[in-house]
């Protein structure tokens, strides 16, 4: 990997994408990552990560599809990943 300069993460963002990925985990429930990604139309790679809270601030797009195809709604995933505090 290279060319990116990646900016250190606030903890505020690292907690964010570790309360995004456990919802997305727990959504996701017995459900393959491959089947999940495929139905929101990302890799798998990326939603591994999201999951594990290495991408922790993923494109709105993304999280959109992603819970579109885990039947969240975009207000509950909003609610659950706000920063805290806000």
């Amino acid at each position: 990997m290279g060319g990116m300069v990646r900016t250190p993460l606030t903890p505020e963002e690292r907690e964010r994408g570790e309360r995004l990925g456990r919802l997305l985990r727990e959504a996701r429930g017995p459900r393959s990552m491959a089947e999940v990604a495929a139905e929101a139309g990302v890799s798998a790679e990326t939603l591994r990560k999201i999951e594990t809270g290495r991408a922790p601030t993923p494109a709105f797009f993304t999280v959109a599809a992603l819970g579109a195809a885990l039947g969240l709604s975009m207000d509950e995933l909003a609610a659950r990943c706000a920063p805290v505090g806000v």
